[in-house]
């Protein structure tokens, strides 16, 4: 068994991979894609495309696509353009379309239009929706709305509501309302008064009279009298 060496691998990797680059490749791009490019390319190129270009197109663009335009295409324009310009459309407008407005749509107005209007139209008036207001929509008002007025209505004023003031009202009213604020009035709001009253009139407006209305009369009264007294006897 052959064991290879560290010199051995570099040996070879140099050897073979050097030969592969320098010879293979180098050979590869230098002989067979620059004799493709300057020799297969470069004559399609300058050869082919060149000739098929100059040759063929602008053969193709002077003589077929001039032949077409100066001669296919105006001449369609003057001759067959023309032509139904003139003798088809005009032809139509005068004859076709003129006859069609005076004679079908004329005689339709006049004639079918008319007839549906007074007959159709005026049977209906007088006959469907005549019986219809005054059978169907009179007996509707009369009976069904009527009868629901009186009937349905009436009962649910002088039955529902009826019950529902004098009995759920009136006994709220006269039970929770007379009850919970009359309870509330006498109990809270009057122990509420008796106590702000009594303290407010004991402390503030007793210490206001104690206090400031007696110093006020014990003092700006008295020194004023005194004053007063003192410069009339003075005088």
């Amino acid at each position: 068994m052959r064991i290879w060496s560290h010199t051995h691998i570099h040996k070879y990797t140099n050897t073979y991979i050097h030969t592969y680059i320098h010879t293979y490749i180098h050979t590869y791009i230098h002989t067979y894609i620059h004799t493709y490019i300057h020799t297969y390319i470069h004559t399609y190129i300058h050869t082919y495309i060149h000739t098929y270009i100059h040759t063929c197109m602008h053969a193709y663009i002077h003589t077929y696509i001039h032949t077409y335009m100066h001669t296919c295409i105006h001449a369609y324009k003057h001759a067959c353009m023309h032509a139904y310009i003139h003798t088809y459309i005009h032809t139509y407008i005068h004859t076709y379309i003129h006859t069609y407005i005076h004679t079908y749509i004329h005689t339709y107005i006049h004639t079918y239009i008319h007839t549906y209007i007074h007959t159709y139209i005026h049977t209906y008036i007088h006959t469907y929706i005549h019986t219809y207001i005054h059978t169907y929509i009179h007996t509707y008002i009369h009976t069904y709305i009527h009868t629901y007025i009186h009937t349905y209505i009436h009962t649910y004023i002088h039955t529902y509501i009826h019950t529902y003031i004098h009995t759920y009202i009136h006994t709220y009213i006269h039970t929770y309302i007379h009850t919970y604020i009359h309870t509330y009035m006498h109990t809270c709001m009057h122990a509420c008064m008796h106590a702000y009253m009594q303290a407010c009139m004991h402390t503030c407006i007793h210490a206001y009279m104690h206090t400031c209305i007696h110093a006020y009369m014990h003092t700006c009264i008295h020194t004023y009298m005194h004053t007063y007294i003192e410069r009339t006897n003075s005088c």
